[in-house]
């Protein structure tokens, strides 16, 4: 019996190559003219050694933000009358990256901070906050 199964296999199988395993495959049957590239398995990256040896380092900090305090009269005046301190500051810094570094280097919580770019530098007017009096911060500074 197990000769007549070998056969019967065998037979089978040179049916299949003869007949060839594409013959009874159905046609797709497009329902678009638009082709779409079907989606497939995405794997996230897997990196067998960082490319950066070193991380980036941040060349904007505090110190490199705020370059001095203004001392003119017109500062003095907006230190007087607004509670606002003038700082000449680093022309890539924004409005957030100042109130920071002011916070960071003085201690002094920031209610808002206005800026102007004028001659190739920026100048930032930084008005405190009502429970910080500038003058104060600005002796505490040396500038006054």
């Amino acid at each position: 019996m197990g000769t007549k199964d070998a056969k019967d296999k065998a037979l089978k199988a040179k049916k299949a190559v003869l007949k060839g395993i594409h013959s009874h495959k159905k046609k797709k049957v497009r329902k678009s003219v638009h082709f779409h590239l079907p989606k497939t398995q995405r794997l996230p990256r897997s990196p067998k050694y960082p490319r950066k040896s070193v991380a980036k380092r941040n060349k904007l900090d505090q110190y490199a933000i705020v370059k001095n305090p203004l001392t003119t009269e017109s500062a003095m005046k907006k230190i007087e009358d607004n509670n606002t301190l003038v700082f000449i500051v680093d022309i890539k810094a924004n409005k957030p990256q100042i109130k920071m570094a002011v916070k960071k280097l003085y201690d002094i919580d920031v209610a808002k901070v206005n800026t102007m770019i004028y001659g190739g530098r920026k100048k930032a007017y930084v008005k405190l906050a009502p429970d910080y009096d500038a003058l104060d911060v600005a002796n505490k500074i040396g500038i006054i």
